[in-house]
C-alpha cells in the first residue's frame, strides 16, 4: 500500500514538474494559446471517447429542450395590461363576441384563458370564474413541459462523469496489481488524469444545464404569475360588466 501511495504521489509532482516545465517553455519561446476549441477538443479525446460522448449527448438534449423552452416561453409572453383595457372597451362597444375575438387575435396563454371565460361568461360569473381556474391549470401544464426531462439530464450528466471515473480508477489500479507495485508514474498520471476529466466534464454540462433551468423556473413563475392576476382582473371586469346591464 505504502508503495501505491509513493507512486502516486510521484505521478502527482510529475505532473506538477512537466506543467511549470512546459509554462516555462511557452513563455520563453512566446508561443501564442491553444485554441478554445482545440482544448476542448483534446481534452474530449483524453477523457475516452465512450462516457465523454454521453456526457455530450445529455448536454446537446438538454441545450435543445431548455432553448425550446426559452422561445416558448419568451412568445408566451403577453402584456396583461393593454389586454384587458382592449377587452373591456370590446365589451363596452360590442359585447362578449367583440371581446373574444381579441382574444383570439392575441397569442399567449393569457389571452386564451380569457378566451375560456368569456366563452363560459353566458352561464354567470361562477362558471366563467371556474372555466378560468381550469383552464389556468391546463396552461401551467404546456408552460412546465419538458421541464422534468432537463433535470434528468442535469442529475445524469455528473453521474456519468463519476462513473467514468470510478471506471477510471480502477483501470489504474488494475494496471497497478498486474504490475506487482512496479509502475511507471506516467502511467498512473495518465490514467487518474483520464478519470478526472470525465468528472470535470459531467460537471461543467450539469452548471451549464442548471443556469437554464433557473431561468426557465423563474420564467414559468413570472407568468403563472400574471395569469392568476389578469385571471382576478377579468372576473372583476365581467362582474363590472353585468352589473353595468
Amino acid at each position: 500500500m505504502k508503495k501505491i501511495f509513493g507512486f502516486l504521489a510521484i505521478g502527482v509532482l510529475s505532473i506538477s514538474n512537466v506543467t511549470v516545465a512546459m509554462a516555462q517553455e511557452g513563455d520563453k519561446a512566446g508561443e501564442a494559446a491553444v485554441p478554445i476549441t482545440q482544448l476542448i477538443k483534446q481534452k474530449f479525446i483524453e477523457g475516452g471517447p465512450e462516457f465523454m460522448a454521453l456526457v455530450l449527448i445529455c448536454l446537446i438534449l438538454g441545450l435543445a429542450l431548455a432553448i425550446e423552452r426559452i422561445i416558448y416561453l419568451n412568445l408566451a409572453t403577453t402584456n396583461s395590461t393593454k389586454l384587458l383595457e382592449k377587452i373591456e372597451g370590446a365589451l363596452a362597444s360590442g359585447g362578449v363576441e367583440e371581446a373574444k375575438e381579441v382574444c383570439r387575435n392575441t397569442r399567449g396563454p393569457v389571452a386564451s384563458i380569457f378566451y375560456q371565460g368569456l366563452e363560459r361568461s353566458s352561464e354567470g360569473i361562477d362558471m366563467a370564474e371556474k372555466a378560468v381556474i381550469a383552464y389556468g391549470s391546463v396552461q401551467m401544464g404546456l408552460l412546465e413541459k419538458g421541464l422534468s426531462w432537463i433535470g434528468l439530464f442535469i442529475a445524469l450528466a455528473p453521474m456519468l462523469g463519476f462513473m467514468g471515473t470510478v471506471i477510471g480508477m480502477i483501470q489504474t489500479f488494475d494496471a497497478i496489481a498486474a504490475s506487482k507495485g512496479e509502475v511507471d508514474p506516467s502511467v498512473l498520471a495518465k490514467g487518474i488524469k483520464v478519470a478526472l476529466i470525465t468528472t470535470v466534464s459531467g460537471l461543467v454540462v450539469a452548471i451549464i444545464l442548471q443556469v437554464f433551468y433557473n431561468y426557465i423556473v423563474s420564467k414559468i413563475d413570472s407568468l403563472v404569475n400574471q395569469m392568476e392576476d389578469a385571471s382576478i382582473s377579468l372576473i372583476d371586469l365581467l362582474v363590472k360588466n353585468k352589473l353595468s346591464k
